[in-house]
């Protein structure tokens, strides 16, 4: 962590400018999951305690593709937020603009406001609004004259503190307005305390582990997970796969995959990436079991069939008992478990025992567990075991762009220590 945050800077007076992560699942008006405001909590409670003269938070919410719409106003944030610090949170009708730049100004001392939605302005993101039959010259002269725009947008943001604090990990692999721009007109960008958090636990497991390291990849789709893989493949000393990938790997080795999901485009790059693996020396485990179905349902017909007896017309939708067992013990042995992705239909209760069996292997290791990834994620809330977890990282996209060991535009904008 070389990266300033904010007990490297005196806040005694500061109007501090707060990128947050507040994009959370509203349903009429009501926040679902908070989990994501409850983690800002010690960075604003700091800022504020430390001597602020105000805090101005900033977020994006949803997709509303640049326009203001009410089903993604962050109102009800504001509002929640309030209860939750036991002070009054006041909310301004837009992010930039002459009323809210009067607002700020009248903010009282130790006054806490939140913008609207950053995301409706197409500046934040910098994606031009275009029909899909616009050509490659109109694409590239919209988001030419966007770029120019953004710039001014992100310098109507910056009006608005002179000091900035990113705790938004789950968005700093985007090179948006609000997380990269807005942060040229800062002497001091400093990161928040989940920020710091979420670059200290992926950083230490990767460069600076307890061994023996473990990582443990599943989810849907192998073209998502493959430059995870080759980045961690050098760094580990085991790694574990499971989820829809596996059979596009099994379709490399020359498996029968049944109805299993196959990317057909990717089988090459699957049988040189376990030729790289076993190269380097690692450990590489696969399922050797699957629980197969005969359609993706609930309340399809299923049976236990191993790694190479997957029937024609059916599926695999998790991994079986002695895949789990296997990988228990695995798991039992690591002093550093790095989990992203579940091992099967999880969300399907008759497919959910592989993810849950592998979620209460790592919570009752002794090591050091870091899960990353929104299914992982909502698979430890489900289980009730989150406690038992070292971290649990709140940027799906974000951790798994750091664990590929590409540089994030939200980190790297930051002051070095």
């Amino acid at each position: 962590m070389n990266k300033k945050t904010v007990r490297d800077v005196s806040l005694k007076g500061k109007q501090v400018l707060m990128r947050v992560d507040f994009n959370v699942p509203i349903e009429n008006g009501t926040i679902e999951d908070d989990t994501r405001v409850k983690a800002a909590l010690p960075t604003i409670k700091y800022v504020l305690d430390s001597g602020a003269s105000r805090l101005v938070l900033m977020s994006h919410l949803g997709r509303p593709d640049g326009r203001a719409k009410p089903e993604f106003s962050l109102k009800p944030v504001a509002i929640h937020l309030g209860k939750l610090l036991g002070r009054e949170v006041l909310f301004a009708p837009d992010c930039v603009g002459p009323e809210v730049d009067a607002m700020v100004r009248a903010l009282p001392a130790g006054g806490v406001l939140l913008l609207e939605n950053l995301r409706f302005h197409l500046e934040e993101e910098g994606k031009p609004d275009l029909p899909k039959t616009a050509s490659d010259e109109e694409k590239q002269a919209a988001k030419k004259e966007l770029k120019k725009k953004q710039k001014v947008f992100a310098a109507d943001l910056a009006k608005l503190g002179n000091l900035y604090v990113n705790d938004a990990f789950g968005t700093a692999h985007r090179a948006h307005a609000s997380i990269a721009v807005v942060t040229e007109h800062f002497s001091d960008k400093v990161a928040g305390f989940l920020m710091e958090k979420e670059i200290e636990y992926l950083g230490n497991a990767i460069a600076n582990p307890k061994r023996p390291l473990l990582a443990i990849i599943g989810g849907a789709k192998i073209s998502g997970k493959i430059d995870v893989l080759m980045n961690l493949a050098g760094k580990v000393d085991a790694i574990i796969v499971g989820g829809g990938m596996v059979f596009t790997f099994y379709k490399a080795m020359g498996y029968p995959v049944g109805k299993s999901l196959v990317e057909e485009d990717r089988v090459a790059m699957a049988r040189e990436t376990l030729d790289k693996i076993k190269a380097l020396g690692v450990k590489l485990m696969l399922p050797v079991d699957h629980v197969v179905a005969d359609a993706f349902s609930a309340d399809a017909k299923v049976k236990i069939v191993g790694e190479k007896e997957i029937p024609d017309g059916w599926m695999a939708l998790d991994v079986g008992p002695k895949s789990r067992g296997m990988f228990a013990r695995e798991i039992a042995h690591a002093k550093t478990v790095l989990w992203n992705g579940p091992m099967g239909c999880f969300e399907m209760a008759p497919f959910a025992e592989g993810t849950l069996a592998v979620t209460r292997a790592i919570a009752e290791g002794r090591g050091v567990s870091i899960v990353g990834g929104g299914d992982s994620v909502s698979a430890v809330n489900q289980s009730g075991l989150a406690d038992k977890f070292t971290h649990i990282s709140t940027g799906g996209g974000a951790s798994l762009e750091f664990l590929e060991g590409k540089e994030l535009p939200g980190i790297t904008a930051l002051s070095d220590r």
